[in-house]
């Protein structure tokens, strides 16, 4: 379980290795994990979850992108030192279409277009619900998002799909629930309990950004609605204990290719590097007016936090690239180059009131994404972070590293998988009774193109060192989000 470190000159992957994470997986399996390296700490229970793309292809066609696949649920229940796992895709309307028919039905939104050319796409605007973004389990559900449309709920023993959940009828038809909510530990405001945020966008020459707040059994306690103007491509946000932060990035959308069939509505993205990037700064408090600061143009997939100072100022950690990082229409997803490729970084912007530009300052330059924390300090001013990082310094690369960051002292700690390895998403699980913030474990799935299967390992997050690597049987197509619950959701000894 050791990795060296690369040097910038070292070529840490190979595009085969890295391109052999993107094979569809097909078998959906339940097993105890009987491959463990190392011991699984006796004091951490509960249950990992991880959505992402699981399907490459339908019917033999490769997807033009791998954010068209559909939702594959990873589950990792541990209790005991032991862990058990389960796979299952989510069985969407669209998913069992295909599946059926055996060939491609609907357009995708990143590039994925149905097979005949722009005879069989022109006109046609209908989306799939891929539920392939997060997997989220608040108030004794669990759910699976994608941005664009309802969340699909799920049985976090089996896995198996209830259907769409409009949430108590707060969503209509149709309604986008975004797949990026944040949990507030507990302010003042909420009377200390934690509060689930999330929000919807509604885009077009004007935009509608829906704010909702449920308690912690799931019910809606606060909404509100703001219209901004212009076209809006928001992911994600940052929250603090009195406020929601969006970035507006500098995007422009011509929808006539994809009304004609020529491309899909991805496809018709373009960043306009002679706008700023717009940061929107939305109070909780709905009577409240919403302020608005410019930033250097740049595109933000995801936040890290944000936090309020005593002088008024409010800071937001995000993750930029200097343009928004998508591929040409004619090229497949394979054929990414990442020379030429925008590449992320972790960036400081402060909001100071009475001052209307953002100062902005570099945190690292190394190439990084996903960052998170530990959970109680969410919108607080916290001293560590954790993110997903390329392994050489300089250069643009896939994940294959997980980097601690120290805010306070500026020091960095770096767990590495190179040459074969490729990382995800982090999570930050907290040691029960633990005081200090860095107290607790750091969990990533990683694929292993060697033996091509994957594993969760689990480090220990002061150090970065690993405590134990649970190898399963197959390999996950890389995921993109989730979550840990210390409901234990396995099979009883």
């Amino acid at each position: 379980m050791t990795a060296t470190v690369p040097s910038a000159s070292t070529e840490t992957f190979s595009r085969a290795d890295w391109l052999r994470g993107y094979e569809s997986q097909t078998e959906e399996r339940d097993y105890w994990i009987d491959d463990i390296e190392g011991e699984i700490p006796a004091e951490l229970e509960g249950t990992v979850f991880r959505n992402g793309p699981g399907l490459l292809e339908v019917g033999g066609q490769s997807l033009h992108h791998p954010f068209d696949g559909d939702g594959m649920i990873s589950a990792i229940a541990i209790r005991q030192g032991s862990a058990y796992f389960r796979n299952r895709y989510v069985r969407t309307e669209g998913f069992l279409a295909e599946q059926k028919a055996g060939k491609i039905l609907y357009r995708g939104v990143f590039g994925t277009q149905k097979p005949g050319g722009w005879l069989a796409n022109i006109f046609d605007l209908g989306l799939k619900n891929i539920a392939n973004t997060n997997i989220l389990y608040w108030g004794d559900r669990l759910l699976a998002l994608w941005e664009a449309a309802e969340p699909h709920r799920l049985d976090p023993q089996t896995l198996e799909t209830f259907g769409l959940d409009r949430l108590d009828g707060l969503l209509a038809d149709g309604d986008p629930f975004s797949a990026h909510p944040r949990i507030d530990p507990g302010s003042e405001r909420t009377g200390g309990q934690r509060r689930l945020v999330n929000f919807a966008i509604k885009t077009g020459p004007s935009s509608r950004i829906r704010l909702y707040e449920f308690d912690e059994s799931g019910r809606c306690v606060e909404q509100q609605e703001r219209v901004i103007p212009g076209f809006a491509f928001l992911h994600d946000f940052a929250l603090t204990p009195n406020y929601a932060i969006f970035f507006q990035n500098p995007i422009r959308f011509n929808p006539l290719p994809a009304l004609l069939g020529q491309r899909t509505a991805g496809q018709c993205l373009a960043s306009d590097r002679n706008k700023s990037t717009q940061i929107l700064v939305i109070p909780r408090d709905p009577q409240a007016p919403m302020q608005t600061f410019e930033a250097e143009s740049c595109f933000v997939f995801h936040h890290a936090n944000a936090f309020e100072t005593a002088d008024g100022a409010i800071v937001v950690d995000s993750v930029c690239y200097d343009s928004f990082p998508m591929l040409e229409p004619g090229r497949n997803f394979k054929e990414v180059d990442f020379e030429s490729y925008p590449r992320g970084e972790l960036f400081r912007f402060t909001l100071r009131p009475g001052q209307p530009r953002a100062e902005r300052q570099l945190i690292e330059s190394r190439t990084c994404e996903f960052p998170v924390q530990h959970p109680r300090t969410v919108g607080q001013d916290a001293r560590y972070y954790y993110i997903g990082a390329a392994a050489a310094p300089t250069g643009n690369a896939p994940l294959q590293s997980l980097l601690k960051i120290d805010l306070e002292t500026g020091d960095r700690k770096l767990w590495t998988v190179a040459p074969r390895g490729f990382v995800g998403e982090p999570l930050f699980v907290p040691r029960p009774n633990g005081e200090a913030e860095d107290d607790g474990w750091v969990l990533s799935l990683v694929y292993d193109a060697a033996q091509h299967r994957s594993a969760l390992v689990i480090l220990a997050a002061q150090t970065l060192e690993p405590v134990a690597r649970l190898n399963l049987k197959q390999h996950i197509p890389y995921p993109l989000h989730g979550c840990f619950t210390p409901h234990y959701f396995g099979p009883e000894d």
